[in-house]
């Protein structure tokens, strides 16, 4: 018995290595309590589908602004900020877009032109503006 104990050893590891990569969600089957899930989906869907324009800015957001906007860097306000973003939104969309695109040093932090991503166009910037302004209206 001890001389097939390495082989045993061994033929467990690699049988257990074949296993599934990601376990399942869940144990059921198909169409089990289909009602049930369709309601849950229908209760997290968004009541109005979201403006194609914002849309395209949420988008631009999570390429190339979430990166300082989630963590605040520099004074970056954060999405759903209302605080943060009442004197900004206050100044209206254009000033903030223009602010955005060119760059714009305060009191509360620095907005480098364009995010530092200069690939961006003007109307990436100012869909990303909008985006940001409509989390907290």
């Amino acid at each position: 018995m001890k001389k097939f104990l390495p082989f045993l050893t061994i033929g467990f590891v690699v049988l257990g290595g074949c296993g599934l990569e990601k376990p399942p969600a869940t144990l059921e089957f198909p169409g089990e309590h289909e009602g049930a899930a369709n309601e849950a989906v229908e209760a997290a869907a968004p009541e109005a589908p979201l403006d194609p324009a914002l849309a395209a800015g949420k988008a631009v957001y999570d390429m190339s602004c979430g990166a300082c906007h989630d963590a605040g860097m520099m004074g970056a306000p954060k999405p759903g900020d209302k605080a943060a973003w009442a004197d900004r939104v206050a100044q209206g969309l254009d000033v903030m877009t223009q602010k955005s695109i060119d760059g714009f040093t305060g009191a509360a932090g620095m907005m480098p032109a364009k995010g530092g991503n200069m690939d961006l166009t003007d109307e990436e910037v100012g869909g990303a503006v909008a985006w940001m302004a409509s989390t907290v209206e």
